[in-house]
């Protein structure tokens, strides 16, 4: 077998990533060998890969369903956005510059700031335009095929975007080089599913509707068979049957790419709420900064019974937390100013000086401390920071990519660096360490904590350590619950994915459209793209 299958979408957020991981995880649990693969991913939450390559977290998540260590292969083109008109462009998991969206999707413009040492010279954004980089995704795409069964490739947007069609390489241009069968995903849950179908082929060139195999329908809630009619008018209407409806599922957000969902927060949230061990529930305020990246790291926190998470933008929404999270950005500088506009700064100074605990977490680890030396990210020099915490920052060119591994308040952690600044610690307690009690990263000063590793709240042990912490701190007679196990519960929700297809999709037809491709003599609607 040597299948393959695009999921492309309606619209952004009609539930692609998780489609593909469910069903990633359905064909791994029928004895396949599968594979995740998306050509370019725009997103600011990202994961590093064992051999240090930076991919978006979505595409690390789907390889967990497929049961395999995720790798640069998977997500050729990453971009990350560091304001509404450009992006850092890194290419199989390295930096290799800045660009506007103009530059990338095709206008005249060169790159700007080039990272000419971050990857080797065979690997830089030849001439800074999308169309250059389509080789290279179809050599990784080709790559994978070559060792799975199959490869299960997610779109980005409508692939319907008729005015970045020429330029795509993430949707049918690379359906179309590849020959991968097309399925498209509307969610009805938002209304207008129908219409978004029909109009998505119908804005497809006839050699682009060839390979639209069919729908499916995602976030159902209520009895089918009042679905059943509009579906066969559907297939009446453009020739192709729906593939599966899923029904609607709470909390099934996993890793999501974009916005401000807490993913198993909202499985505890909107399901049975698990009772807090102790006396007291212990309330977390994350600061929702410009530009935030990986706020993930604090889906473990919202995974312990008794422990709510919520993002705030006011300073007074931080009087009755506990613990204050200020997560990583890809713009530290700009977070900084923001936090200071807003009076978020002042009210987490005041916290610090009350003895009220506050967490820094890469950017923000960096806004902790004493002040910033960038000339590259912003280019704005120097900056001073908050000030509580004994740390001087200075960016540099080449970005950290690593998996470390140490040691914090006596318990085994894991996570993972990705990050321009280099922090100069010169006082207070050691945060991280090796083992030997030599520093790995961060530092503690009172109740105040700061670290550059994102993801180490996944370790059970330190994230229970650290909970008591808090709670002791704020004063509050919170008990983390000994048996919470972040992996089995992330373990739990791709199963429920898997389940998901399994149960409502005809997974005969997906099975025939992965091995055999997009049936014959599909229809052509008009009236098709513009020329």
């Amino acid at each position: 077998m040597n299948g393959g299958l695009l999921i492309a979408g309606t619209t952004s957020d009609a539930g692609k990533s998780v489609v593909t991981a469910g069903i990633c995880r359905w064909l791994v649990r029928q004895g396949v060998k599968v594979a995740p693969f998306k050509a370019q991913n725009m997103s600011l939450n990202s994961f590093v890969t064992r051999e240090g390559a930076e991919i978006g977290r979505a595409q690390a998540m789907q390889a967990q369903a497929c049961r395999i260590e995720p790798t640069a292969l998977m997500n050729p083109v990453l971009l990350k956005p560091g304001s509404d008109r450009s992006s850092q462009v890194v290419l199989m998991g390295k930096p290799v510059g800045e660009m506007s969206a103009r530059g990338f999707f095709g206008g005249s413009e060169p790159a700007a700031r080039p990272h000419p040492d971050a990857v080797p010279p065979g690997n830089r954004l030849r001439g800074g335009r999308q169309e250059a980089l389509l080789g290279t995704v179809l050599d990784c795409l080709a790559e994978l095929r070559g060792t799975y069964d199959a490869v299960i490739c997610e779109g980005a947007g409508s692939p319907a975007e008729i005015n970045l069609r020429r330029t795509d390489i993430v949707n049918m241009g690379i359906a179309r080089n590849a020959r991968l069968p097309v399925l498209v995903v509307g969610d009805i849950d938002r209304g207008g599913v129908f219409a978004s179908f029909f109009g998505t082929v119908a804005l497809l060139s006839p050699e682009d509707q060839e390979l639209v195999a069919g729908f499916l329908v995602n976030k159902f809630r209520g009895d089918v068979s009042l679905l059943e009619p509009g579906l066969d008018m559907l297939h009446g209407l453009t020739g192709r049957r729906t593939y599966g409806v899923l029904p609607f599922r709470h909390g099934l957000g996993i890793d999501e790419e974009d916005g401000l969902r807490v993913s198993l927060r909202g499985a505890v949230r909107e399901s049975a709420v698990a009772a807090p061990v102790g006396e007291d529930v212990l309330r977390v305020a994350v600061c929702a900064i410009p530009l935030m990246s990986n706020f993930t790291d604090v889906d473990a926190l919202a995974a312990e019974p008794g422990v709510v998470v919520r993002f705030v933008d006011r300073p007074e929404e931080l009087a009755d937390a506990d613990l204050v999270v200020v997560p990583g950005t890809r713009g530290t500088v700009g977070a900084l100013r923001w936090l200071r506009e807003r009076g978020l700064a002042d009210a987490i100074a005041r916290r610090a000086a009350e003895g009220r605990p506050v967490l820094g977490v890469c950017g923000g680890f960096q806004i902790l401390g004493e002040h910033i030396e960038d000339e590259v990210e912003s280019r704005a020099g120097h900056v001073d920071g908050l000030g509580l915490l004994p740390v001087r920052v200075r960016f540099a060119r080449e970005k950290t990519l690593t998996r470390p591994v140490g040691e914090a308040l006596g318990e085994h952690v894991e996570g993972y660096e990705i990050h321009h600044g280099v922090a100069d610690v010169s006082g207070g307690e050691p945060f991280i360490t090796d083992g030997a009690g030599r520093l790995l990263d961060g530092c503690r000063v009172g109740a105040v904590w700061g670290t550059h590793w994102h993801g180490s709240l996944e370790s059970d042990g330190f994230r229970r350590a650290f909970l008591r912490e808090v709670a002791a701190a704020a004063g509050r007679r919170f008990v983390p619950a000994p048996d919470t196990s972040f992996a089995a519960l992330r373990e739990e929700q791709l199963d429920l994915l898997g389940d998901l297809i399994e149960q409502h999709a005809d997974t005969d037809a997906l099975w025939r459209l992965i091995e055999s491709g997009a049936p014959q003599g599909l229809p052509f609607i008009p009236p098709g793209a513009p020329a």
